[in-house]
């Protein structure tokens, strides 16, 4: 490979999706915003789905504006057949503000903030932040809308402390997350000075200087438009593509949103245009990509809500004919979900921590994740199910196991297998620094995932057909 090789051109794609996805709900506009472009019509769950799905139709739609749920009916779909589906989530570890963030101490004004997830928190100090999500902004007397904001400058620091006044950092850095984890927004001085000036009104929650940025970014006229938000802590720095031969991406949130890509990208290549396959498929291809994974998923939004039951029990009685009691129950035996989260790629500077016999690499294929506790959903038939089509479409797979000693994480999988009775094969791509406010996986493995999905799609009604699992 030339030492100056361009990367892939899906890699560069997913550069792009991560970047302007910020939040989880930038994450979902994101992906709506290519599901349109790919001909994809929005449906709402407030309203009547009778006699508007149609065979080789492609739909969507969205909960809480940080899930998404997209499915295309094959042209051979008959009520009671199965859905071939994959499932990933928006949300990664953040900071989060809180509902009253105002925070003043000794000259400087600060934002208080609130750990989401399992973050390496140590990571978020001596960064360039800013804050993105929504705000609940009022257009017109008692008209309240949900808009997106990012700002896109940094305008918050977590500063370490010198190592002059703390020599035992050498040791370990330890920090309280309520004390040391609040980053600064600016001198109390400044903010004196600018809110004489501005004659800025008080507010009693949020200070100035955070309001002022945010309505400035909305175009809103005052902080009184503002009635809520529901703001992220991100790293201003953009996500690269990096190393000697251009096959490392360098990003926050690759956990998820690289797997939300690749289901998302996989989906919209299988339903092109007129695909054949579509036309020729007698199941429904769906993808469900939740927030709240991080924290658990026991959410109206999150994969152990009732979600994806009840979009599968709609898809199935749209139109179906009357007294067709079980069709539900029959669609989801001949169903098969993905479970999409990210895997831990061998760190050679820790490699002990891995089991010796599966220690997955970057850029060398998808995990396949099992462990014998079901921590994952992996079971030897659904796996083979995952081969088959990656064998058909020569996507290299590695193999996870973690070891004996240590605990093992979890996904979506096996609370989506447990709730429906759903076949289901855990897997993700190899990556290191999980976690952290930067991580780090491999350009190939973009492509490796896209692959495998998209053949996925296409190929699940026939692969199983040849299965058979009483």
């Amino acid at each position: 490979m030339d030492i100056n090789s361009t990367p892939p051109d899906v890699a560069s794609d997913f550069i792009k999706f991560v970047n302007n996805s910020p939040s989880p709900f930038h994450a979902v506009e994101e992906a709506r915003t290519r599901l349109v472009a790919a001909g994809y019509e929005e449906l709402k769950e407030r309203d009547n789905w009778k006699d508007i799905l149609k065979n080789n139709g492609k739909y969507y739609f969205t909960r809480n504006r940080s899930t998404i749920v997209a499915f295309a009916i094959g042209g051979e779909y008959k009520p009671g057949n199965g859905f071939s589906m994959a499932g990933a989530h928006t949300d990664s570890p953040c900071l989060k503000v809180k509902p009253i963030s105002k925070k003043e101490k000794d000259g400087y004004l600060q934002v208080g903030v609130e750990p989401y997830g399992g973050g390496l928190w140590h990571t978020w100090f001596d960064r360039d932040l800013s804050v993105a999500g929504r705000v609940m902004v009022e257009t017109k007397k008692n008209k309240f809308e949900h808009r997106l904001v990012r700002i896109t400058r940094p305008i918050l620091r977590i500063p370490t402390l010198a190592i002059h006044l703390d020599r035992d950092v050498r040791e370990g850095f330890k920090f309280n997350n309520e004390t040391h984890l609040t980053p600064l927004i600016a001198t109390a001085s400044k903010a004196l000075a600018g809110n004489k000036e501005n004659n800025e009104e008080k507010n009693v929650k949020h200070h100035p200087a955070l309001l002022n940025v945010l309505i400035q970014e909305l175009g809103c006229n005052a902080v009184n438009e503002i009635h809520d938000f529901e703001l992220c802590l991100y790293d201003t720095q953009p996500s690269t593509i990096g190393g000697a031969y251009n096959e490392f991406i360098f990003s926050p949130r690759l956990d998820n949103l690289m797997m939300t890509y690749t289901v998302l990208t996989g989906l919209i290549n299988s339903t092109k245009n007129t695909s054949e396959s579509l036309c020729n498929d007698p199941n429904i291809r769906l993808i469900t990509l939740f927030d709240n994974e991080e924290i658990g998923s026991t959410t109206a939004h999150g994969a152990n809500s009732s979600l994806l039951e009840t979009t599968l029990r709609r898809i199935c009685n749209a139109n179906a004919k009357t007294g067709y009691e079980t069709i539900f129950e029959e669609a989801i035996h001949k169903s098969f979900m993905i479970s999409a989260d990210m895997a831990h790629a061998v760190h050679p500077n820790y490699c002990e921590r891995y089991e010796e016999n599966h220690r997955p690499k970057m850029n060398q294929g998808i995990v396949i994740k099992t462990n014998a506790n079901q921590r994952y959903a992996t079971t030897s038939a659904t796996s083979l199910i995952l081969r088959q089509a990656a064998k058909k479409y020569e996507v290299p797979l590695q193999e996870f196991v973690v070891r004996s000693d240590l605990p093992c994480g979890s996904t979506i999988g096996p609370m989506i297998s447990s709730n429906l009775g759903l076949r289901t094969v855990d897997i993700g791509n190899p990556q290191l620094s999980m976690h952290s406010i930067r991580e780090t996986a491999g350009t190939d493995d973009v492509d490796h995932a896209i692959k495998l999905f998209q053949g996925y799609f296409e190929d699940f009604a026939k692969i199983d057909e040849n299965i058979t699992v009483d």
